[in-house]
């Protein structure tokens, strides 16, 4: 991770809305660099002093009253200043409110939609290696694993058995991608475990398979006949994409 990458995502980090590989990532980066380490300090420190109750005056309904009556009517000016003075404090914090959170918002809209999707997609895979959690229905046979996902999506994935081209399924499960639910499907090379991604797309939204790697991982997506399909994976590149062609036939 670099500082830039750090600065892309301190504010998410500071609100506990990364997930865990990219909490992981910070926090080792943190470790190891002072000047990020001191940046994340100093927004925890005006996130503090605008937590300081000394933002905040409200003026009991007989200040007035009291003032006017133990100062005279001599001292009204001085009142007046004294609330004005009270009213420019409490418009200097709000906005110091206000760039705080235009800020949070211009980091936030800085990563797009697809960008927000590697990640989950990284995440998704990710966690199903940490929890030990790669099938719902573990089976190497095509025929038990695609009827299992029968009612519970709203299309049938695709369960292709490549084995003899040294692909072995080893599963599939259900997981949630992209706020919908989605087909994992789990095929096996080596030592490296490749996680197909499938969900349900409009059948005009055909697109060429593209590769990027993020976090260590490569991935290759595309979309035909009306699904759409991420396969994530650390095997090498040049793997993945052979695996995605045998997958396309």
């Amino acid at each position: 991770m670099t500082c830039q990458d750090m600065q892309h995502s301190m504010h998410g980090y500071l609100d506990g809305e990364l997930d865990l590989v990219r909490n992981l990532e910070m926090e080792g980066h943190l470790q190891t660099c002072p000047a990020c380490a001191q940046a994340l300090a100093n927004y925890r420190s005006l996130q503090s002093a605008l937590r300081n109750d000394a933002f905040y005056f409200k003026a009991p309904n007989s200040l007035e009253t009291r003032i006017r009556s133990s100062l005279g009517k001599t001292q009204s000016r001085t009142r007046t200043l004294r609330i004005r003075a009270w009213a420019t404090l409490g418009a200097i914090a709000a906005s110091i409110v206000v760039i705080f959170a235009l800020g949070w918002m211009a980091t936030r809209e800085g990563h797009s939609a697809k960008d927000l999707l590697v990640r989950e997609i990284v995440s998704s895979h990710v966690r199903s290696l940490m929890a030990s959690h790669l099938t719902d229905v573990p089976s190497s046979d095509q025929h038990k694993v695609k009827p299992w996902f029968k009612g519970q999506l709203d299309f049938s994935p695709p369960v292709k058995d490549l084995s003899k081209e040294d692909f072995a399924l080893i599963g599939g499960r259900l997981d949630y991608v992209g706020d919908r639910p989605v087909a994992a499907l789990l095929y096996q090379r080596r030592k490296h475990v490749i996680n197909l991604f499938i969900w349900s797309s409009t059948p005009d939204s055909a697109t060429s398979p593209a590769a990027l790697t993020r976090q260590g991982y490569h991935l290759i997506h595309w979309t035909e006949g009306g699904l759409t399909y991420w396969a994530a994976s650390d095997l090498n590149e040049k793997e993945l994409e052979e695996f995605v062609a045998l997958v396309r036939k």
